[in-house]
């Protein structure tokens, strides 16, 4: 068996609940792990240590009198810091908000405590959790553990690197553009995004903000597909609005995989993936096939990708700007009215996306409705979508302006964020996405492979990456980090 620090946390909670190891010995060897690894990386990046330690002997205190444990009784555990965590502050890496101390835990912090996580840190982003990169002017910048000049990815790329660094026990993100599955892909871990308003958001929203912002989601970043099963099972329940009248029922995949029915879809010319990407992207739809799945590689939802990508990268925007200063958003507004109407270039368009009235906003919400009912009558015929998540491997750090960066693929350079297409898929239409780790590149770093499910298929595409998993498509830690 792996060492504690790279089993999952369900095995590390058997071995708490036997006996085999207490939790504050499980918390004092990962604190130790922090201790040791952590400089090199920068992805813990806020510690509770005496309150950990305290939540810690309490757990070995409840086992020693027959108490009953939760499914998680002692396993350390970190959350991105975006999270409200009661006594630490919640920045999103703005500088401004160096001082937001978070009074009460968010819900989904309260849920795993309840299950007997003991969270004891708090892991990097990007400022306003908005880059496939994790650095900001508070806490620095996050290494990829399996090369740290390299991104992690983001926004939850601490939230993978420390999974993937040892550091942690389990992992919970947010998505809204890839945000847990990019991270997922970059560093080689599990990583969830659920169908949109599953899992209730309170307490991930600075200000206080009670209203879900539309297409982000949170969801679990785990060493095993099972920590994500898990974690899904912990969080997927309603809030206090909703909980009278509201009840999730979510299907799973079934006993065989012999029928499933397999859609393929390795790469697209809006958002070309590289032939490494691409190969383990196949590689996963040959695996099925294998067990008695029927793939079809030219299967595709009945609309253009264009027209998806447009929606998303419309009403993304509106979204995030929701979440921009008053003086921020008036300059954007000054820029979307001064422009001339005929202006179609890239800022002036974002600009207007960002700005938009609530008119355009309904047009392309229906848009949206639209693509939503093609994806419902595409998976009356097709179990699961298997695709990309991004289309390289690890990029190196680059914190030069939005408008300068480029990204290379296989020797051609494309803009920074065409990357967002593979992500936008399925988070426009609210759709669950799981990113598995898909094994290794030809530059020897991993590559994850993203399963899209229809509207409440959490279960299908989790438990898919189970089967995965014990086919050989599961987490090998960095070298380096024994």
């Amino acid at each position: 068996m792996r060492p504690w620090h790279f089993q999952s946390a369900s095995q590390l909670a058997a071995q708490i609940r036997d006996g085999r190891v207490g939790a504050r010995e499980l918390l004092e060897h990962f604190l130790a792990r922090v201790d040791r690894h952590n400089p090199g990386i920068n992805a813990v990046v806020v510690q509770d240590r005496e309150g950990a330690r305290a939540r810690a002997d309490a757990a070995d205190q409840a086992r020693a009198r027959g108490e009953a444990l939760g499914p998680l009784h002692g396993v350390p555990v970190t959350i991105k810091e975006s999270y409200d965590f009661a006594g630490t502050p919640t920045t999103w890496g703005i500088p401004a908000q160096r001082d937001n101390i978070a009074r009460t835990d968010a819900l989904a912090v309260q849920r795993l405590a309840a299950a007997g996580a003991n969270v004891f840190g708090k892991t990097n982003v990007p400022i306003r959790l908005a880059d496939f990169q994790s650095y900001n002017a508070i806490y620095g910048t996050t290494g990829n553990p399996w090369a740290p000049d390299r991104t992690p990815g983001g926004s939850s790329g601490g939230s993978a690197a420390a999974l993937a660094a040892g550091l942690t026990g389990l992992e919970i993100g947010s998505d809204i553009g890839g945000s847990i599955r990019n991270p997922a892909h970059f560093c080689g871990v599990f990583g969830h995004k659920p169908t949109w308003n599953l899992l209730p958001m309170r307490g991930h929203a600075l200000g206080g903000a009670r209203t879900p912002t539309d297409i982000s989601v949170i969801g679990p970043l785990a060493r095993s597909a099972e920590d994500l099963e898990i974690a899904l099972g912990l969080l997927a329940r309603p809030d206090e609005l909703e909980a009278p009248g509201l009840q999730v029922a979510l299907g799973g995949l079934g006993e065989s995989l012999r029928g499933l029915r397999v859609a393929l879809w390795t790469s697209d010319p809006m958002c070309p993936s590289s032939a490494a990407v691409a190969e383990r992207v196949t590689a996963v739809a040959r695996a099925l096939a294998a067990q008695g799945a029927i793939v079809d590689d030219a299967a595709r939802p009945a609309f253009s990708p264009e027209h998806s990508h447009t929606v998303f990268s419309a009403l993304l925007a509106s979204a995030m700007a929701a979440r921009l200063p008053d003086d921020e958003f008036a300059r954007l507004v000054a820029r979307a009215e001064s422009a001339a109407p005929d202006d179609r270039s890239p800022a002036v368009q974002q600009a207007r996306w960002q700005t938009m009235r609530a008119r355009d906003w309904a047009r392309l919400n229906e848009e949206r409705t639209r693509l939503r009912w093609a994806w419902h009558a595409f998976f009356q015929q097709h179990d699961v979508l298997v695709t990309p998540i991004m289309p390289t491997t690890a990029f190196a750090h680059d914190q030069r302006a939005l408008g300068e960066r480029r990204l290379r693929v296989d020797g051609v350079d494309h803009p920074y964020f065409m990357q967002t297409f593979w992500a936008g898929l399925a988070g426009v239409s609210y759709l669950p996405g799981t990113v598995i780790p898909g094994g290794a590149g030809p530059d020897g770093l991993p590559i994850g492979v993203q399963l899209i499910g229809p509207a409440y298929g959490d279960l299908r595409t989790v438990q898919l990456a189970r089967r995965l998993e014990q086919l050989g498509f599961g987490f090998t830690p960095p070298p380096g980090f024994d």
